[in-house]
């Protein structure tokens, strides 16, 4: 079984400073709650993390399976509760892929790949939220 650590240090006011295996990131709350704007707000960081988790598992199968494409941006994007504690209700996931001649058909299965199989992001925020996917092609 892997574990994963990771630890976050308080820098004063609302700032904080996690660092684990692959770096250190900063994070901070806007002026309204005592923060100075001055880094990541967590909550948005669990949507970078589900863009980045299934980002790598794209890239991966792009390569594996021989996909040519120019680039590709995950767009993520969530609905908090109204009430306390606030948590993502619902959750869109837009796949936006550039280059010319696009398998569309070998996209939909990467794509469907790393939703279904792959990414343990993704299936952590099953676990709370509705998760909408769109894979657009430019």
């Amino acid at each position: 079984m892997a574990t994963h650590h990771v630890t976050t240090k308080w820098l004063g006011d609302m700032a904080f400073e996690a660092t684990n295996p692959g770096g250190t990131i900063k994070m901070d709350s806007d002026p309204e709650y005592g923060g100075h704007d001055d880094g990541l707000r967590p909550k948005a960081m669990m949507l970078a993390s589900l863009g980045g988790c299934t980002g790598i598992d794209i890239a991966s199968l792009v390569k594996k399976m021989k996909v040519d494409i120019d680039t590709f941006t995950i767009e993520v994007e969530g609905d908090l509760t109204e009430e306390h504690p606030k948590f993502y209700h619902t959750v869109r996931v837009d796949y936006h892929f550039y280059g010319m001649d696009l398998d569309q058909t070998k996209l939909q299965k990467i794509v469907d790949l790393s939703v279904e199989k792959y990414c343990g992001v993704m299936e952590m925020f099953r676990h709370f939220a509705k998760v909408e996917v769109r894979i657009l092609y430019h």
